[in-house]
């Protein structure tokens, strides 16, 4: 004799096998708070411990710390987000490591972008004296500076959104706070400030070589993302797509590499963009200008 299964228990089990898949995506998502890396600065005033005996002082110092990767060559590679034509726009810097990760990366943000990142349009919003001063339930809590809200409602959200961008990128720091007493927010509330476009890699200013792998995020249309490489003239010397995770009203994940030729190393440009519905023109363009290596 067969055995029934009730219906009631039938019902659970169908639905969890059917629940749909999550596509769309912002950018790389935060990890929840890990007990061993989350740290709560709750009293900034007091002062650091002897490092010579203390190899946890990042978490005693009243410096609040999150947990990020470090390089073989002990340096820490941060994700900065300033600011372009009233949008968000991501790039890198490698510093050497430090347990005070949101410090560093509110520093780095506050010092604005290269001379390469500034001639491709990159600014920032950000005042140097913005300090975190406590991340606690995945929450950092900002103390701004005097004046951080000035220059209008749009500007003052735009640079809150860096800094939101910026922090998030950690593990421990999933929303941020800006005190006294507003309420914290996430990088899906500042979504709307991303352009159609986000190219994660390459950074200006990188070197690359043959294949170069593109990667971003982007909501376009039919999902389809294309690349053309330039050499230091504007000539074509590399072209791809692909279809990102998710596109025409909602933004997904992409990832590409583009093959080039080219004799000799020197500058040129990665261009990505969608190609207009209309009349097939390029739209939505990003270019990224980087040093290249010779490919074939």
């Amino acid at each position: 004799m067969r055995r029934l299964i009730p219906p009631l228990t039938a019902l659970l089990l169908l639905a969890a096998g059917c629940a749909p898949p999550r596509t769309g995506t912002l950018g790389p998502a935060p990890a929840g708070p890990s007990p061993t890396t989350a740290t709560a600065a709750t009293d900034p005033t007091t002062p650091p411990p002897s490092a010579s005996h203390s190899p946890t002082a990042g978490a005693t110092t009243g410096t609040p710390t999150t947990a990020a990767p470090t390089g073989p060559d002990g340096t820490l590679t941060v994700q900065l987000w300033f600011a372009r034509n009233g949008k968000l726009v991501p790039t890198r810097r490698a510093s050497p490591a430090t347990v005070a990760t949101s410090r560093l990366a509110l520093t780095e943000l506050a010092a604005g972008p290269s001379v390469a990142e500034t001639a491709a349009g990159l600014t920032t919003l950000v005042p140097a004296g913005t300090q975190v001063t406590r991340i606690a339930g995945g929450v950092a809590t900002l103390l701004p500076p005097a004046g951080f809200d000035a220059g209008g409602a749009a500007t003052a959200r735009l640079r809150r959104a860096q800094v939101v961008w910026t922090l998030t990128q950690f593990p421990t720091v999933r929303r941020v706070a800006f005190a006294p007493a507003d309420a914290a927010t996430g990088r899906d509330d500042y979504a709307d400030l991303l352009p159609p476009i986000v190219v994660t890699a390459p950074a200006i200013g990188d070197r690359v070589g043959s294949p170069v792998t593109v990667t971003g995020t982007a909501d376009v249309y039919e999902a389809t993302v294309s690349v053309r490489i330039l050499d230091a003239a504007g000539q074509e010397i590399g072209t791809a797509f692909t279809t990102a995770s998710c596109g025409s009203g909602c933004r997904g994940g992409y990832r590409v590499d583009v093959r080039y030729r080219r004799p000799a190393a020197g500058p040129g440009t990665i261009e990505v963009y969608e190609v207009s519905a209309r009349d097939g023109s390029r739209i939505n363009v990003v270019r990224i200008p980087v040093q290249m290596a010779a490919g074939r």
